[in-house]
C-alpha cells in the first residue's frame, strides 16, 4: 500500500521533482523519503548522484573507515552540532557513519535520541575506555539509515583519573576502535573542551581532526593552543594525523566582526579553511532538545543547508578522481593570527 501511494505520488510531480525523488527512493526509511520528497533539494542530489553512483561500493571494501576528531579546547563554539549535524548529512549521502560521544557531558548522545536505559547500564564509552566493554557491543542505532551512536554519559568525566597510571593510556581509544574501524566509512569523535587525555586520546585514534571555530576573535587565542598541542601529538603519538580543516560556526552576516574574523582567518589558513560556513540559526539549537539532528526536525533551515554543504565538501575532499585522491591539505602548525581587540 505505501508502494502505491508513492508511486502516485511520483506520477503527479513536475519533471524537476520527480529527479529528487527517484533519488529519495534509494533510502529504506520512509521518513527519508519524505524529507527529500518536502524539500526538492537539487544540490544535495547532485551530490548524491556524485558520490553514492556504482563505485562507493568498491571504494568501501578496499580501504578502512576514515577516524575524524571534532575539537576545540574552548566551549560553545558548536562542536557537537557540528559533528551531529555533519554525520546525518553524511549518512543522508549513503556513508555509514558512527559518532563516538567522548565528552562527558554527553550532548550528542542527547542529540542523537539515545535509549538512556541502555547506557545506564554500563554500554557507553566509558566502559569500553576502562576495558570493561568492546565498542561493538555499545553501538546503537539512531533514527536515519547509516547514522550510529556510541553513547556516553557523565561517568566518562572519572576516565582521567581512572587511567592515570594506566599504561598506553593515550591509545585506549585507538585500541578500542580497531574492532569497528572497518564497519564504517566515517568515524566522527565528538572531543570535550579541553586539552586533557580525553582529547589526547580522540586525536591520537584520529585519521584527522576538524575544528569548529566561533567567528569571534577569543576563539583564536584556543586555537594557536590547540595547533601546538597535535603538534606535539604528531610528533610523539600519532605521526599520520591530518588536519582536516577549519569549520567556521555562528556566522553572523549583520555581525561586522565575524566577517572580519573570517577573512583573518582566510588569509592565514588558506584552503584549511571550508569554503562553507554555518550561520546562526536558532533551529541548530531547538533540534538538539528535540533529540533530532537538523535534517529531521527542519531541512528547510538554513542550518540544514549549511551542513549538507558541508558534508558536500568533505566528501569532494575525499574522493578519488582519475586515480588520484583528493585529501584535506596538508598544514603547517604555525600560530594562530595576533587578537587585536
Amino acid at each position: 500500500m505505501t508502494r502505491n501511494v508513492f508511486s502516485n505520488i511520483q506520477n503527479n510531480l513536475a519533471p524537476t521533482q520527480q529527479r529528487s525523488y527517484s533519488i529519495c527512493r534509494r533510502f529504506k526509511s520512509i521518513r527519508s523519503k519524505k524529507l527529500i520528497l518536502i524539500h526538492h533539494t537539487p544540490h544535495f542530489g547532485d551530490l548524491l548522484d556524485e558520490y553514492s553512483r556504482g563505485s562507493h561500493g568498491a571504494q568501501r571494501a578496499e580501504s578502512m573507515g576514515k577516524v575524524i576528531a571534532i575539537t576545540n579546547q574552548k566551549g560553545g563554539v558548536g562542536k557537537t552540532t557540528t559533528t551531529v549535524n555533519l554525520a546525518a548529512s553524511l549518512a543522508m549521502a549513503e556513508r555509514k557513519v558512527l559518532v563516538v560521544d567522548f565528552d562527558p557531558q554527553g550532548n550528542a548522545s542527547s542529540a542523537l535520541g539515545v535509549n538512556k536505559d541502555r547506557v545506564k547500564n554500563g554500554e557507553n564509552t566509558y566502559r569500553v575506555l576502562i576495558g570493561q566493554k568492546k565498542m561493538s557491543s555499545i553501538v546503537q542505532p539512531t533514527e536515519m539509515d547509516h547514522l550510529f551512536l556510541a553513547p556516553t554519559d557523565t561517568d566518562l568525566s572519572g576516565a582521567e583519573i581512572e587511567l592515570a597510571s594506566a599504561f598506553a593510556r593515550e591509545q585506549k581509544l585507538k585500541n578500542a576502535l580497531a574492532e569497528v574501524v572497518n564497519d564504517y566509512d566515517y568515524i566522527l569523535i565528538d572531543s570535550p573542551p579541553s586539552l586533557g587525555l580525553l582529547t589526547i586520546n580522540a586525536l591520537t585514534a584520529s585519521d584527522s581532526f576538524l575544528v569548529p571555530l566561533q567567528c569571534e576573535f577569543f576563539s583564536l587565542e584556543g586555537l594557536s593552543q590547540l595547533l601546538h598541542t597535535v603538534g606535539l601529538i604528531k610528533q610523539s603519538l600519532n605521526p599520520r594525523l591530518e588536519h582536516e580543516g577549519i569549520l567556521l560556526t555562528m556566522y553572523d552576516g549583520r555581525n561586522k566582526l565575524s566577517g572580519e574574523v573570517e577573512q583573518e582567518v582566510r588569509n592565514h589558513f588558506g584552503n584549511l579553511v571550508f569554503e562553507t560556513t554555518i550561520p546562526r540559526n536558532v533551529k541548530l539549537s531547538e533540534c538538539t532538545s528535540f533529540g533530532k539532528p537538523i535534517l529531521l526536525y527542519d531541512i528547510d533551515s538554513k542550518g540544514c543547508s549549511a551542513y549538507l554543504n558541508m558534508a558536500k565538501e568533505l566528501l569532494t575532499r575525499h574522493q578519488p578522481v582519475a586515480g588520484l585522491t583528493i585529501s584535506a591539505p596538508k598544514a603547517e602548525y604555525t600560530e594562530a593570527p595576533a587578537v587585536q581587540i
